[in-house]
């Protein structure tokens, strides 16, 4: 983004989650004054990693999923000095576990961007003859009202063993609403530029290991200021530029030259914007967290599993702690923790193979708000890095990124809103 000026204005980022921090992360690196703002009194937002007083051992708050192809999510940990942060095997491998009948296999994408090897039944999703992976083609085309069932169809084993799976992992909704266009970029990015681009990472130890503590650091030895327990409240507008930012009590006025970044959820930023469009439906993830009598591993350098047929989609193994997750859980956030332990530990049970009958110690961890609503109509609704006014820019995984609501999204946005305000300094000076 280039260097700072003195002539430069500050960047006041709102929001230390994971596009806030992105964004200051980005403003750092290029020698921006950055000042950032949470109402919370940790960073993080839905990345971070906890101690939890009833398991007594700490806990990520979810279960999170990146690929080597993830390149701003690696663009950012290089940033922070957080290059080393992530795990995973040295070639693509994703392995899968139908509970219903404790059938294994794993899907093992191969080298190259021309897929010589899915006529490797080894590597294909087992039942699924190699002419049907061409339905990937359809995601490139698929128009702005079409779900991922409608793109690829409903019947056959690779629908119910990939794409399905895929859908609830990437969108958190499900396959019959979940917008198909949304999927392509994913693709793109990293299945269709062969194995190394598609290679499972995990938090070696936790995310706030990852993501937020490095980011901390590195903000903090750049100048950055940083506040917890700070809420924006209002937002004062003049001549089509934001000149006040209300904390309650407290403000702080805005000079001429300086910028503002919203990463805050969709509502909150429609509360503080007049006029602005955002998704205002959202979907749940509900994850639940076993503490296990000893350590155990699912396979080296593999601390996770897909499963088909239960109530869990996946399986995180770290230590004792044994973690799964259920996307657009919609049919069970409401149920009780105790109902949703006794669900899942089934599913954990028969992977481990552990005896379903001895329920462990567990957490359950809803987010009854996790992610926006992948749909068709929600995705119209993401507004764009800019809103209308001239130095206010937007962040978070809602933004329209191109993504699907993810972390990498989050970070992209963080990039693009740094990006922004950087360029509007510059033209200002």
């Amino acid at each position: 983004m280039g260097s700072s000026s003195g002539r430069s204005g500050a960047v006041h980022v709102v929001g230390a989650g994971l596009a806030g921090l992105s964004t200051a992360v980005s403003l750092a690196a290029a020698g921006r004054p950055v000042t950032i703002y949470e109402a919370a009194a940790q960073a993080g937002g839905r990345c971070r990693s906890y101690e939890d007083a009833r398991l007594g051992c700490q806990i990520d708050n979810g279960n999170h999923l990146l690929l080597s192809g993830n390149k701003a999510t690696r663009r950012y940990l290089n940033a922070t000095g957080a290059g080393n942060a992530l795990i995973g095997p040295d070639r693509a491998c994703f392995p899968f576990l139908d509970v219903r009948n404790g059938r294994r296999w794993s899907f093992r994408p191969g080298a190259g961007k021309i897929p010589w090897w899915i006529f490797d039944k080894r590597r294909r999703v087992p039942g699924a003859p190699a002419w049907r992976y061409l339905s990937a083609l359809r995601f490139a085309f698929a128009g702005p009202e079409s779900t991922v069932r409608q793109t690829v169809g409903n019947s056959g084993v690779l629908f119910e063993r990939l794409w399905e799976p895929l859908a609830v992992a990437a969108l958190n909704t499900s396959a019959s609403t979940g917008a198909a266009r949304l999927l392509w970029p994913v693709l793109r990015e990293t299945f269709a530029r062969g194995e190394e681009a598609c290679r499972p990472l995990v938090a070696r130890q936790g995310l706030s290991e990852a993501f937020v503590e490095p980011a901390l650091r590195m903000l903090r030895g750049n100048g950055a200021s940083i506040r917890f327990k700070k809420r924006l409240q209002a937002i004062e507008y003049r001549d089509g530029r934001a000149r006040m930012l209300g904390f309650g009590t407290e403000t702080t006025a805005l000079k001429d030259r300086d910028n503002v970044v919203l990463a805050v959820p969709p509502a909150a930023a429609a509360a503080l914007v007049p006029g602005l469009t955002v998704p205002e439906q959202s979907n749940p993830i509900v994850n639940v967290h076993f503490l296990l009598s000893s350590p155990t591993d699912i396979a080296p350098e593999l601390p996770f599993i897909g499963l088909i047929g239960g109530t869990a989609q996946w399986l995180f193994v770290r230590g004792r702690i044994a973690s799964v997750t259920v996307s657009a859980g919609s049919d069970l956030v409401h149920e009780t923790a105790e109902v949703l332990a006794e669900r899942t530990w089934r599913d954990v049970a028969t992977a481990l193979a552990l005896d379903p009958k001895i329920l462990p110690g567990y957490r359950v961890v809803k987010e009854k708000r996790a992610t926006m609503a992948q749909t068709p109509s929600q995705v119209r609704r993401r507004p764009a890095t800019t809103c209308g006014y001239r130095n206010l820019f937007l962040a978070g995984d809602w933004i329209d990124t191109g993504l699907p609501a993810t972390i990498e999204s989050a970070i992209r946005s963080g990039e693009n809103a740094a990006r922004a305000a950087c360029a509007r300094s510059s033209l200002e000076a």
